[in-house]
């Protein structure tokens, strides 16, 4: 059983990485020196995409923002950690605010029929509306505050992008208490604030996680789009800095630390709300 479950968590995920290198070694480009008859030399480039880096190149060119992570060295040359502490910190800003907004909606949509009906197709309407055309009009928005808009916008983008899970899923839960719940606390004489904090947000509380951690993983999706516009410090200016230069090796280096912090700020989502669902 124990070796099984060995297999499950470290044997198969570590194969499938190592797959992924060796396709990712084989489909990636090359570049040869052949000398020529009049004996100058020219280098050709091979490989299915000739312009994809390698993993050991990858690796070679990208070394010091991994090597020293936390390294300033100039505003746009810092380790890969720095850089994704700065968009860590408006994340969690902006993640806190879709969850501020988007808990308490989720539950008047849950519990007013009437709130529904007025809010209800404008929310399907906005949910679909991409980071990149919120952010002008976050900077719009707050373009009264000077140098603080860009920031600002930031916020906004990510925290209304970020909230609509929260808020569908919210309303879900609430509808989906039974009605038995309800009427124990009528029976009980519990106030609004009782039922509330007693029955409702006990009973959604496992729906509101599954929002909260959907939230969490498109709060950590829009940083990228917010930082290539304003051009704040973090991942995602990095990664379009690097882009701009051509420098390849730099950008899958971004993507894989989006994709890891991802995945570990799911992970840790998760296990807080095993720790709710058990307390």
């Amino acid at each position: 059983m124990r070796s099984k479950k060995l297999i499950d968590l470290l044997v198969l995920p570590l194969f499938g990485i190592g797959l992924s290198l060796l396709i990712w070694h084989l489909i990636s480009g090359a570049t040869v020196s052949r000398v020529l008859p009049d004996g100058t030399t020219e280098e050709i480039k091979t490989g299915l995409v000739k312009d994809l880096p390698g993993p050991l190149m990858t690796w070679e060119k990208t070394r010091k923002y991994v090597v020293e992570p936390f390294a300033k060295r100039e505003d746009l040359d810092q380790g890969i950690l720095r850089f994704t502490w700065y968009s860590l910190v408006i994340v969690a800003k902006g993640y806190l605010i879709a969850l501020l907004l988007g808990t308490p909606i989720g539950f008047l949509l849950g519990l007013s029929p009437l709130f529904t009906k007025l809010f209800d197709p404008i929310i399907q309407i906005l949910r679909p509306v991409s980071p990149l055309a919120w952010m002008p009009l976050g900077v719009v928005l707050f373009a009264g505050t000077g140098k603080a808009a860009n920031e600002l916008g930031a916020l906004f983008t990510i925290a209304i992008c970020a909230m609509w899970p929260t808020v569908l899923n919210t309303a879900v839960g609430v509808r989906a208490i039974p009605q038995d719940y309800l009427n124990v606390a009528r029976v009980l004489k519990l106030s609004r604030t009782q039922t509330l904090f007693k029955i409702l947000v006990p009973a959604t509380l496992p729906y509101m996680f599954t929002g909260y951690r959907l939230s969490l993983g498109i709060a950590w999706l829009v940083i990228v789009a917010v930082e290539m516009l304003t051009g704040r410090i973090g991942i995602g200016n990095f990664l379009w800095n690097e882009y701009n230069n051509g420098l390849y090796t730099s950008i899958i280096l971004s993507i894989l630390t989006i994709g890891v912090v991802g995945f570990l700020l799911d992970r840790a989502m998760s296990l807080l709300e095993r720790r709710f669902k058990t307390a």
